[in-house]
Order: C-alpha cells, then sequence, then structure tokens
C-alpha cells in the first residue's frame, strides 16, 4: 500500500543491539527511537556513559525523537517505606543523567495502580488522595529537573484498569514535564483479564495529555509484546482514537521479538494506519 504522507509515522523501542539493526530504517523517516538499555540499575550504578557513547556513534545523522525507558524494576513510585522513596529519586534522577546526555526530551516511567488499587482505594478513606500524594513526594525533585532539562516525564499504565486515574496524577503535578503514555498491550492485557475497558477507551481518556505510545499487540491474557497483527488488538480503532489527539504522542513499537519488528511495522502500514 502507498504510504500517505498524513498518516503518523511509526517509532521503535530498542537495546543498543537493535539500533545497529534497524539504523537505517529508523534513519530514514527519523523516526521517533525510544532506548532501552537505561532501565537497569546495574548499568545505571556501572558505565553508562561508555554506552552513551556507543549511542552517539550509531545515531550519527539521527535528527528524530529520542527518549529513553525509564528505571523501574523493584519499587513503585508511590511507595510508602520513605527509604525505597530514596532510591526512586536516585533512579529518576540517573535516568535524567541519561536524557542529558543523549539529548533525549521523553521518560517514561511506571504507573503505581495496581489491581489491587482498583478495588481497594474507594474502600479505604483518603486512599486515592495518599496515592497522589506519595507519588509526588518521590518524583517532587525529578519533575523541576525535566523541566528545567525540557524533558518530559511519561506515565505508562502497567496493571491500570481505570482509564482516567494515570491521567488525574499527572495532570495534578500542574507541569508541562509530567505526561502519559499508553501501552496498548498492557491495556488489553486488563480488558481480557481484569475487566478493564477496550483498548481505545484509554485514548480517549488520555486525550492531549497524550505523549507517548507502546504499540505491541496481546492475547489479552499476558503482556505479550507480540507484533501488532498477532493478538486480538482492534487496530483500527485504535488509530481512531488517536486521530482525536491533537498532542503529536511518539508512536513506539515495542516488541519482544527485535529481529522482526519490521513485520509488525508493514501490518500497521498495510492496513494504511501509519507509515
Amino acid at each position: 500500500m502507498t504510504e500517505h504522507p498524513s498518516l503518523p509515522v511509526l517509532g521503535v523501542a530498542l537495546p543498543l543491539s537493535g539500533v545497529r539493526l534497524h539504523r537505517d530504517w529508523v534513519l530514514e523517516k527519523q523516526r521517533d527511537l525510544e532506548i532501552q538499555d537505561f532501565c537497569y540499575a546495574d548499568l545505571l550504578n556501572g558505565d553508562w556513559q561508555g554506552v552513551v557513547a556507543d549511542y552517539r556513534k550509531e545515531l550519527d545523522g539521527y535528527t528524530g525523537r529520542l527518549g529513553i525507558h525509564g528505571p523501574f524494576w523493584g519499587f513503585n513510585i508511590a511507595t510508602m517505606d520513605p527509604d525505597v522513596r530514596e532510591v526512586v529519586r536516585k533512579r529518576m534522577m540517573q535516568g535524567l543523567d541519561v536524557c542529558a546526555a543523549l539529548g533525549a526530551t521523553q521518560m517514561v516511567i511506571h504507573s503505581p495502580y495496581t489491581t489491587w488499587d482498583y478495588n481497594n482505594l474507594d474502600y479505604n478513606p483518603g486512599g486515592r488522595e495518599a496515592v497522589v500524594e506519595r507519588v509526588h513526594a518521590a518524583l517532587k525533585p525529578a519533575v523541576k529537573r525535566a523541566e528545567d532539562m525540557g524533558c518530559v516525564l511519561v506515565i505508562e499504565n502497567i496493571e491500570d484498569i481505570d482509564t482516567h486515574i494515570r491521567v488525574d496524577l499527572a495532570r495534578s503535578f500542574d507541569s508541562p514535564a509530567v505526561r502519559v503514555s499508553i501501552d496498548t498491550g498492557h491495556a488489553n492485557y486488563a480488558h481480557g483479564s481484569t475487566n478493564g475497558p477496550p483498548v481505545d477507551y484509554f485514548f480517549h481518556a488520555a486525550g492531549d495529555m497524550l505523549h507517548h505510545v507502546h504499540l505491541q499487540d496481546t492475547d489479552g491474557h499476558a503482556d505479550r509484546h507480540w507484533n501488532p497483527g498477532e493478538g486480538n488488538i482492534q487496530w483500527r480503532e485504535v488509530f481512531r482514537a488517536l486521530g482525536r489527539i491533537g498532542s503529536n504522542p511518539r508512536l513506539i513499537l515495542e516488541v519482544r521479538n527485535k529481529d522482526t519488528m519490521r513485520a509488525g511495522a508493514d501490518h500497521l502500514i498495510g492496513l494504511g494506519l501509519a507509515q
């Protein structure tokens, strides 16, 4: 199918090995790129500068929008433990160190909301407000720094069932440096396994607070990270919802098999949804 210039341009999430594999495809349209290496504490505590140097070499000539997946393993940004909160603050600052070194303008972080929260926050008086307060306590220094850098923290749905609660959390910062991300596979898992709404409802709830999307397909049972077209997500409806959003979110293919990633892109291109 002939690509239409008005269609959104697909981006991709890759580690360094994947960037080397798909470099030409990324550069041909200066596609949005999300770097995946820097979510690991071992690297953030180690020679991350050396990996940044490798990326700078591989991305010579790249002028697209660059972001990273920030750290998330082992903590929740709404932690009640003050010692763990200090770890969260440290990891967020380390992620922003990487963004500054790379010139990245976006960092993906994970939603604090769990399936347990959905069933219990309204049962426990003040539960919703307490989560917001704890997230502010953990992220306040990072948000201020991100504002100063011109970087945006995007909060990705993980176990979220309520489509609005994460959007309200982002709005509560009243900052241009905090917006939301939608992972289509996580939304489809919530729809298929925890009685969440269909994937497109997450887009309707986010509106122009949406600045980032992970495109991946699932069967609704698990977080498969299959190529679009391999699961049961209704992609035409997802892109109809995207068409109503004016914030120009980055559309990032985040699939498990980096070798066959182009097949997922080709599926969406073949449907006439993207280029």
